[in-house]
């Protein structure tokens, strides 16, 4: 498929060897829950992908990103999902730095290693839950002399057991009464960090998406990253800036599963022409509508037009690959279903981009309003 083989090529620009060492493994190992797949993403430089080059990253652009993220998730749909819960936290981090120049020195030594030693970054901020704030803290931080001591829990918890650091926001309160936003960077050895199982399902199982559970852990004050008065709403627009790169990054792994069934059907000349073509046309509608949000970014769109761009294109993939794996399995035919469990491992995964937050009914009436003149509100 030539949009794949040119999402190929970038990702080998930038992870040398990485296709080549997850397709020598079959799929089923590559995404069972002993699947070795995070630690070879690390091995390949996979972290630094979006890591600014002035802190030895590869600086990837939008556009090249959502292209890697396709060729991996084609590759490994778990390795995809699991790292765009990275990559979503790291461009938000460093955007911090670079934006608003609000990193400590300790927080700045600790993000200039996440290309150098491959550090992975977990997400401590949306929660799976039903009519949950997708942007509200999921922990609370309570103030001790030299910190914060930190409760909660994450669950679904992406990069649960390979993570070094979690991220997580918090509501912090302050003397004179008013509550704040603040960010803090937990390395995953502090005392008091539990993972438990929480993921049964065998789809996606090597994202490691167990849950992640803190109980009084200690965060020292120069690992928080905190609002101002003068700037209060800095941390929530970064937040928003980074929920984009999550859309945008989610929505380009599941297309990159549908790929890697929309490649065996035409590699293996199933179907008649005429099926072919509808089915790849489908699919590189769905590409066309990640690399035009993709490139939109670049060109400097952010805020609610950011948002709005990137929801648009994640929920019209989403109609859009619904129909295609629907297609591809059919015209696979019986056969291949029954001999290998790979077309029904696909299949599944590709479904699992409905779950995401925030789901289409939740955010209905914001983007109705938003596309009639009003602001965009998320919740």
């Amino acid at each position: 498929m030539r949009s794949l083989t040119t999402a190929r090529g970038i990702c080998e620009q930038f992870h040398a060897g990485l296709l080549d060492a997850l397709e020598e493994l079959p799929l089923m190992a590559r995404e069972g829950a002993d699947s070795p797949v995070l630690e070879l993403y690390r091995e390949h430089g996979g972290p630094g992908l979006l890591v600014p080059a002035a802190y030895g990253g590869a600086a990837a652009s939008a556009l090249q990103a959502v292209r890697v993220q396709r060729a991996i998730a084609a590759a490994s749909p778990s390795l995809g999902v699991a790292t765009v819960m990275h990559h979503f936290t790291v461009a938000m981090l460093f955007r911090l730095a670079e934006v608003a120049d609000r990193l400590t020195p300790a927080q700045l030594k600790l993000m200039s290693a996440v290309a150098s030693d491959g550090l992975l970054l977990a997400s401590g901020w949306a929660e799976g839950r039903t009519d949950q704030n997708i942007l509200a803290p999921s922990v609370v931080a309570d103030r001790t002399p030299g910190g914060y001591l930190v409760n909660g829990s994450k669950k679904p918890c992406s990069l649960s057991r390979s993570m070094d650091v979690l991220t997580a926001s918090v509501m912090v309160a302050h003397d004179d009464g008013r509550s704040s936003l603040a960010l803090m960077l937990i390395p995953a050895s502090s005392p008091g960090i539990e993972t438990r199982p929480f993921w049964a399902t065998p789809v996606l199982a090597a994202s490691q998406s167990d849950e992640v559970r803190l109980t009084d852990v200690e965060v020292p004050r120069d690992l928080v990253i905190h609002s101002t008065p003068e700037d209060a709403e800095r941390l929530d627009d970064l937040q928003t800036a980074g929920f984009t790169w999550f859309e945008l990054l989610a929505t380009s792994s599941y297309v990159g599963a549908a790929s890697a069934l929309v490649a065996q059907v035409l590699d293996g000349g199933r179907g008649s022409t005429a099926e072919r073509a509808q089915l790849a046309v489908r699919l590189e509608a769905a590409v066309a509508l990640v690399e035009g949000a993709a490139r939109s970014l670049e060109d400097g769109t952010e805020g609610d037009e950011a948002v709005a761009a990137v929801l648009t294109a994640r929920y019209a993939t989403q109609d859009l690959l619904a129909r295609t794996v629907d297609q591809a399995v059919e015209m696979l035919g019986g056969m291949a279903f029954i001999r290998s469990a790979d077309v029904a491992y696909l299949s599944s995964a590709v479904r699992a981009l409905a779950f995401h937050p925030p789901s289409r009914a939740s955010v209905a009436a914001e983007l109705a309003g938003y596309f009639a003149g009003s602001p965009l509100r998320l919740s």
